[in-house]
């Protein structure tokens, strides 16, 4: 049996403990609640990750053909970029991938007759690493400038109001020095 195929007959699992590992690297509580709820519309967390990693392992079984993962890594990493993770948390559960691979092929002591399949699905999931990153650092950009456009216009908003303030004491100073 090829890699690709082993992959695919271990998919079910392999998602499983991956969703997992993913999950757990959000606080406890969450972590529980993004297990146990399967309502996508109260947990649109779970569901996110879930669908996204489904999308991003069926893209690494045909070795990234397309940027369609794009759509699947934006799914999991849009949603941690705006949480507290660090940029190596945010896009850490790719790597995540490697290991739940590796301990399913111990698992089954397919390790060293897949050894060079997982040079490559390493690499494979490298450059999805680096994919992700990417996305990661263009939506902390996007929050960035959001912030600095909140600024901008509360400045604004102030300095409008600053004038207009000082336009009304110098009327009604001027009026008074009329008087």
């Amino acid at each position: 049996m090829s890699f690709s195929q082993y992959l695919q007959r271990n998919q079910k699992a392999i998602l499983k403990e991956w969703f997992q590992s993913v999950v757990e690297t959000y606080p406890e509580e969450t972590a529980k609640f993004l297990k146990k709820e399967k309502d996508p519309f109260a947990n649109p967390v779970g569901r996110s990750i879930l669908e996204g990693i489904e999308g991003v392992f069926r893209q690494i079984l045909e070795g990234l053909p397309s940027d369609d993962v794009l759509a699947f890594l934006d799914r999991i990493v849009r949603v941690r970029a705006v949480q507290d993770f660090t940029p190596a948390q945010a896009v850490g559960f790719m790597f995540a991938l490697k290991d739940v691979v590796r301990s399913q092929t111990d698992k089954d002591g397919l390790t060293t007759q897949y050894a060079a399949d997982l040079v490559g699905f390493d690499r494979t999931v490298d450059r999805a690493a680096l994919m992700a990153f990417n996305i990661y650092m263009e939506c902390r950009e996007n929050l960035y400038q959001l912030r600095v456009d909140e600024i901008k216009n509360r400045t604004g908003r102030l300095l409008e109001r600053a004038n207009a303030i000082w336009e009304s004491r110098r009327a009604e100073g001027g009026s008074r020095e009329e008087s």
